[in-house]
């Protein structure tokens, strides 16, 4: 979760350099890039279990033996990002186009995450969410720049 926070800082900044502060729309791109991270990590740590254990890292899935705490997780960190990744709509930072899609884009992540949640141990659906969440954000930046 610590390095979810610098992974999210770039928008803040890009955001403060382009319109010298930072209102609500930077905070909503800070959120977006923040949720978006956590099950993207969980899944990639959910493959390399056994590296991150060899490592000595103490990664959620390295420390959850049966998986159902970091299923639970990705799940939730989803549906966060769902709700968050539909503010930029009312916020006028993107239009109806954008809505529909975040929404749709938003279900298929949580839709992978739950996957993960029922069957934590399986590399298919933590594979399948990884695999999501590189598709996701692209799609997500390029619905907002369109709409």
């Amino acid at each position: 979760m610590i390095g979810a926070v610098p992974g999210a800082i770039p928008p803040l900044i890009g955001w403060a350099a382009a319109r010298g502060r930072l209102d609500a729309g930077a905070w909503v791109l800070f959120l977006i890039l923040f949720f978006w991270q956590m099950p993207h990590f969980l899944a990639l740590a959910v493959l390399y279990r056994k590296d991150y254990a060899r490592a000595g890292f103490r990664v959620l899935p390295v420390v959850d033996p049966d998986g159902a705490s970091t299923g639970r997780q990705s799940v939730l960190y989803a549906l966060a990002l769902l709700v968050v990744s539909l503010l930029p709509a009312p916020l006028h930072m993107a239009g109806p186009l954008y809505f529909f899609g975040a929404l749709a884009l938003g279900g298929g992540f949580v839709y992978f995450g739950v996957r993960l949640a029922v069957s934590p141990e399986n590399h298919a659906r933590a594979s399948g969410l990884f695999r999501y969440s590189l598709l996701y954000l692209p799609a997500l930046c390029t619905l907002m720049a369109l709409a």
